[in-house]
């Protein structure tokens, strides 16, 4: 009998909840059993999903195959209709103890097969923390899950539910823990990162909590935050970019395009001449900062015209670190009923324009800090980040996981040297 095997596609935070679910199925008990935790960003996530759970099944005839994560939350009925799954449990599901203890009792009519609820009545955020989920120099720690926005592209919201926050205290209890075991470096992750405290009493922002974590545990080297809203900064956010050296100077923006009308499309809460205006405050408070960025190409109703203001937003917010998705029509969303939708040679031409122009910004990013010293943090003996998160090979082996102060003398492709 072995211990369960686990498969995580998807986002940082659905890794995160499969390090979780192994502690849990592990104090529960589970063996043989192969669970996949599944991403629903994109119909072609959920494709991605259905043909890895196959696979699966074909290298594991007689292990139990569960599915759970996002897609499980959404479609329900499109993994339990699958012969190859035995069960189907939900995002809230996932993290409760109670689930993996009957997960454990073989399955003879004690377990449903389908234990999928309504994601929208959870008003609690997990409570399973995990201390230490990441490389043994980089810890992650979930403050917030689902959303209350409903962008039209986006299925999300129906598969992590509503805003729900980590209280501060826990948040800074875990990452006190996280330094006493040596971690140099914590990341503040969720769904919808700058919603945090909107459903704690007195209505905190994502910006006390990072004064309180960095006042609160002053041994922690470096608090890095993950993918924020732009629109929703606060000022003690703003304030933390501009006082405090433990933030780290490097922020991934939710922009999805640079047009004013797509964006209406989207239903998102910013137009483009926020997301410049918030890039250059940023800047002015720490000169040193990056960022990187989530677009769209293609969306429904685009034309050239939409998209060229995509393209000039790459240099206008002077982003270094793109994420560009080719959209995907995703049934169940808004988008996925607009009439004029974008021919895919064209979503699949214009998302190559825009990595084009993202792999140029990486160039000029990386020019930029020849003969810069820099703090790196290692990951493994041989490559480490900046502060930027750019990663640095070096020749020499350093120690992994610790902080290593060193001038940049050479770019090696899209690493730094040192």
């Amino acid at each position: 009998m072995s211990a369960p095997k686990f498969t995580t596609l998807g986002c940082r935070l659905n890794a995160y909840e499969t390090e979780a679910m192994k502690e849990l199925s592990q104090q529960a008990g589970l063996k043989d059993a192969v669970i996949v935790n599944t991403c629903a960003v994109t119909a072609e996530a959920v494709r991605k999903a259905r043909q890895e759970i196959r696979k699966l099944r074909r290298e594991n005839p007689n292990a139990r195959l569960i599915v759970t994560g996002c897609a499980a939350q959404t479609e329900p009925q499109t993994f339990s209709a699958m012969e190859e799954v035995d069960a189907v449990i939900g995002n809230t599901e996932k993290m409760q103890p109670d689930t993996w203890k009957g997960m454990a009792a073989d399955f003879i009519g004690e377990t449903e097969t389908v234990q999928v609820d309504d994601i929208m009545s959870v008003t609690e955020t997990a409570g399973h923390l995990i201390d230490g989920f990441g490389t043994r120099s980089r810890a992650y720690v979930q403050v917030q899950n689902g959303c209350d926005h409903r962008c039209t592209f986006c299925i999300i919201p129906y598969g992590r539910g509503n805003s729900r926050s980590v209280p501060a205290g826990v948040v800074v209890d875990q990452i006190k823990r996280l330094v006493d075991r040596g971690y140099n470096e914590v990341v503040l992750t969720g769904v919808d990162l700058t919603s945090w405290g909107a459903d704690l009493p007195a209505q905190p922002k994502l910006g006390d909590l990072v004064m309180r974590i960095l006042k609160l545990v002053p041994d922690l080297p470096r608090l890095r935050i993950s993918s924020i809203d732009s629109i929703e900064v606060d000022e003690n956010l703003m304030q933390a970019i501009a006082t405090e050296p433990r933030l780290m100077p490097h922020l991934h923006l939710s922009l999805q395009h640079g047009d004013d009308l797509i964006l209406k499309r989207m239903k998102r809460r910013h137009l483009r001449d926020d997301a410049i205006r918030f890039t250059e405050e940023a800047r002015k408070l720490r000169p040193e900062m990056t960022f990187g960025a989530d677009i769209i190409a293609g969306f429904p109703t685009e034309t050239e015209a939409h998209f060229e203001n995509s393209l000039k937003l790459v240099t206008d917010c002077d982003l270094t670190w793109l994420h560009v998705f080719p959209y995907s029509k995703r049934e169940g969303t808004p988008a996925a009923k607009i009439p004029n939708q974008v021919n895919g040679k064209v979503i699949k031409a214009r998302a190559a324009r825009l990595r084009e122009a993202g792999d140029r910004q990486v160039a000029q990013h990386l020019k930029a800090q020849l003969g810069k010293t820099h703090q790196i943090l290692m990951e493994n003996p041989h490559m480490g980040r900046t502060e930027q998160f750019t990663e640095v090979r070096f020749d020499a082996p350093q120690i992994e996981g610790q902080i290593v102060r060193a001038n940049v003398v050479g770019i090696d492709g899209t690493q730094l040297v040192a």
